[in-house]
């Protein structure tokens, strides 16, 4: 990475924990259950941010910590048996218990490792009892997944069978997308993790390829290479241009021609075109900067600037992967600065001196300064939205493009 000058920031920084990925990781791993060892503040954070579900019982659930326990006063392996006991009795239906860390059970040094091993040696293996990490103090809230890919690609079997695994979760009818050009171009077969049926387990190992379609999966990606498993590196398929390149990555892996490539990519590559183009028109020239919060920055701030015409000030990420980013590194090429980590305060200076049309930042910063008058786009929304490949080019683009509609109209509304 020497050869990509970035801004190493370690100070104060503004993210939410790594608890937040069950929410969507919940959703893909149908059978799968998350059970949060963690404070009464744990609970709140995730029965907020997933609203009141009427219909069906979440598949997430959270045992608390009282005092008693933070003090060393209660067994907490004897309690956490107890209640994942109580759970199983209700809930026949779960095939894999995720236990799931955070920032108390950690302070008090609970081997969540351990217990899971012991756990699934209690239940006689009739359940896949794993742990992994989500807690917020050193992470942000996309790597609660990065975690969790980890933890179910060490538990793998091997096998150095052919194959494509695409690592990341992403809704149903997108993945659906992909399997379709996939499947089109000839390459095959096809793993995704995670999987919705935790019994349709593969195995892992010298025959298989993979590609992230998620690029705050670092971890992952180490484990899948540490099985033997050979990494497809290319942007992550963000717009047009992005999911072109990385279908063509895997496209030349498995020896498919060009022709027939571009035959098969045609229709979406230009329905994705014309999409963008309806955005464009209002992000052209536009300036815009990123505050680090979901790993996502890199890739769609080469998206902005490569299909949108934007003009990219600062980029900031939490952690940069240099093996995963640098295919968006190249792509992007030289501009004012790429920062890793954080200072929250020092990047607010930076971002007051440069006062762009547009900030992409995390919900704790958005509020203060929409009241200063300045347009900004969550990072969350643009985890929990469809933007990935062609069919949601367009949809990606106008996220941006809405906040900066809105001022205008506001404005407009102003003056009148």
């Amino acid at each position: 990475m020497s050869d990509f000058p970035i801004l190493k920031q370690r100070g104060q920084h503004e993210v939410f924990c790594g608890l937040t990925a069950i929410l969507w990781l919940h959703r893909k791993m149908q059978d799968a259950f998350f059970l949060v060892v963690g404070s009464r503040t744990c609970a709140h954070l995730l029965q907020s941010a997933a609203g009141v579900m009427i219909f069906a019982e979440p598949r997430f659930g959270t045992i608390i910590l009282e005092e008693s326990d933070l003090a060393g006063m209660a067994d907490m392996h004897a309690e956490l048996d107890r209640e994942i006991e109580r759970l199983l009795s209700r809930r026949s239906d779960i095939k894999r218990l995720f236990l799931v860390g955070s920032c108390p059970s950690e302070v008090i040094k609970l081997d969540l490792d351990v217990a899971a091993k012991r756990l699934t040696k209690k239940f006689n293996n009739s359940i896949q009892v794993a742990n992994f990490s989500g807690s917020g103090i050193e992470t942000t809230f996309t790597q609660g997944e990065d975690a969790c890919l980890e933890t179910v690609i060490r538990d793998l079997p091997t096998d150095d069978t052919q194959q494509l695994v695409v690592l990341g979760t992403m809704p149903d009818a997108v993945e659906d997308q992909m399997k379709t050009l996939l499947s089109d171009l000839g390459v095959g077969p096809v793993k995704i993790l995670p999987t919705a049926d935790q019994r349709a387990t593969f195995g892992v190992g010298a025959g298989t390829r993979f590609a992230c379609v998620q690029p705050f999966l670092g971890a992952a990606h180490d484990a899948m290479v540490q099985r033997g498993a050979t990494h497809i590196s290319a942007p992550f398929p963000f717009g047009a241009n992005g999911t072109t390149d990385w279908l063509w990555a895997i496209a030349q892996t498995y020896g498919v021609a060009r022709d027939h490539f571009d035959r098969v990519i045609a229709a979406p590559l230009a329905r994705a075109h014309k999409a963008v183009a309806h955005a464009k028109s209002v992000l052209q020239g536009k300036t815009v900067f990123f505050f680090p919060d979901s790993q996502l920055e890199l890739p769609l701030a080469r998206f902005l600037s490569q299909e949108c015409g934007m003009i990219l000030t600062e980029v900031g990420t939490p952690y940069l992967h240099g093996t995963l980013l640098r295919p968006e590194l190249e792509a992007i090429g030289p501009i004012a600065s790429i920062s890793e980590g954080q200072d929250v305060d020092l990047q607010l200076d930076r971002h007051s001196d440069i006062n762009p049309d547009l900030t992409v930042c995390g919900l704790g910063l958005a509020n203060p300064l929409e009241a200063q008058g300045k347009s900004t786009k969550w990072s969350i929304e643009l985890v929990f939205s469809p933007v990935h490949f062609y069919e949601q080019a367009g949809d990606l683009a106008a996220l941006f493009a809405r906040p900066l509609i809105r001022k205008g109209l506001l404005t407009k509304e102003a003056a009148e």
